[in-house]
């Protein structure tokens, strides 16, 4: 392996902008950043999510953490032939998500809310609702403890769990060696280990994103080199581009 940080691997899709400032980063630091996802999302089979006994029908608003579940909400809808009535309200983490809604319904004509970005922003247009009956389309895996959120407001609501994380094969990497491994979640790390269970760090720099992704470091007995956020670093870009600057002066 190069003495100096030449390439990165970051858990994630590539960005669709041209914008991005991994290009950036890329671009200054003359590095080889590749994009790979380490985990996939599976939707539930409708099968399955009858055996839920979830009654979809019997909720009169939606909570949309991404856009992911707004997709597989109405892949269930359609699957079970479930109308998708009127009087819905719909509550977006965000205006993203919010705006997403066109693809599956007439945006003008319902009754739609959104917060800034934030779970924790979203609560307060939930709570002022607290006569709905909320439905919550969700992963397998909670990333934001939503339901523990939900019941201390008192608001009556159902997680349906709509799709799944799963492991991504990663086979074709065996033997490719990288100077950093970039990771935004604790899937991304059993991933890893899930799929290269003799994985070795060895001199490889791993990079987290988040505290439950750096605990999850921590606890496959990993090396965290380098943490986003941080109160001078907000993204991991920025981390990143502070680290590589600093380490490749040294070599």
């Amino acid at each position: 392996m190069s003495s100096k940080i030449k390439r990165i691997l970051v858990s994630q899709p590539k960005p669709s902008s041209e914008k991005s400032p991994y290009f950036d980063l890329a671009e200054k630091h003359k590095l080889q950043i590749d994009f790979r996802p380490f985990i996939e999302v599976e939707g539930v089979q409708s099968k399955e999510f009858r055996q839920s006994k979830v009654d979809v029908t019997a909720h009169t608003a939606m909570i949309f953490t991404s856009r992911t579940a707004v997709n597989h909400f109405f892949r269930i809808c359609e699957d079970l032939k479930l109308k998708v009535e009127d009087s819905w309200k719909y509550f977006c983490v965000s205006e993203s998500v919010a705006f997403y809604l066109q693809k599956f319904i007439v945006y003008r004509k319902r009754k739609i809310f959104y917060g800034d970005g934030r779970f924790d922003d979203l609560l307060g247009l939930i709570k002022k609702h607290n006569e709905e009956n909320f439905l919550v389309p969700m992963s397998s895996v909670s990333k934001q403890n939503i339901p523990g959120k939900l019941e201390k407001t008192g608001v009556k609501f159902t997680p349906a769990i709509l799709y799944k994380t799963v492991h991504a094969d990663l086979s074709d990497l065996e033997n490719v060696n990288y100077d950093v491994l970039v990771f935004f979640s604790p899937s991304g790390i059993q991933s890893l280990l899930h799929n290269f269970p003799e994985f070795k760090q060895n001199s490889t720099r791993i990079a987290a994103f988040g505290p439950s992704t750096h605990k999850s470091v921590k606890d496959a007995d990993l090396n965290l080199d380098i943490k986003a956020p941080q109160p001078k670093y907000p993204s991991m870009t920025m981390a990143l581009d502070q680290y590589i600057e600093a380490f490749n002066k040294k070599k």
